[in-house]
């Protein structure tokens, strides 16, 4: 918060994006900003798909099983209801939802609200994965973090699905999903090729 020469504060509205791949600590460093918003007395709301219901139906956990209480939403809609009067909304896979959301983000950072949006970039196949893409165009910073590819080391690029399931949208964790840099996922890919022949 900043205060003009009159002293009243005003809020500069911005939207944050933290994306990458699964296992690259997104939502680590979505729950290490929001704790330091609630450290310095700002009003934090933190909002995650209802669908994600891996660890918990409502809080956001990370992988390293870091926990911070979360209101699950169906659509992107609701964020605007429920986030009245609040300095700093965090919004936990946002790939799961609606295309909406980008335009919820612009009318909360237009009202002066700090946005802080995590998410998958891309899906297992690497195209790009819901809102993320179009939230990345319009944020005023975008942080992309990346897991370590499981096969040589390198930085991931994408998340490699293990099992046979064509949905998009699949919950998992290590038994269905492996970061993998390119190299290492273009391998994978000719090699489930051959063995599907």
């Amino acid at each position: 918060m900043t205060e003009n020469l009159t002293g009243e504060s005003h809020r500069p509205g911005r939207i944050e994006v933290v994306c990458g791949s699964m296992f690259s600590g997104k939502t680590e460093e979505l729950i290490r900003r929001m704790k330091r918003a609630k450290f310095a007395k700002q009003k934090v709301e933190i909002f995650k798909p209802a669908i994600d219901t891996r660890f918990s139906e409502e809080d956001v956990v990370s992988h390293d099983q870091n926990v911070i209480h979360s209101t699950p939403i169906d659509s992107s809609g609701s964020i605007l209801l429920l986030a009245s009067d609040i300095d700093v909304v965090g919004i936990d896979e946002a790939q799961f939802l609606d295309d909406g959301l980008v335009d919820v983000c612009n009318q909360l950072a237009n009202r002066g609200v700090r946005v802080i949006i995590a998410g998958l970039d891309m899906d297992y196949k690497g195209a790009p994965f819901g809102p993320i893409p179009a939230l990345c165009a319009i944020a005023d910073e975008v942080t992309k973090v990346h897991a370590i590819c499981v096969k040589c080391g390198s930085l991931a690029y994408v998340s490699h699905r293990l099992v046979n399931n064509d949905h998009r949208v699949m919950l998992g964790e290590k038994e269905e999903y492996e970061p993998l840099c390119r190299d290492c996922y273009q391998k994978a890919i000719k090699e489930e090729k051959i063995n599907h022949e």
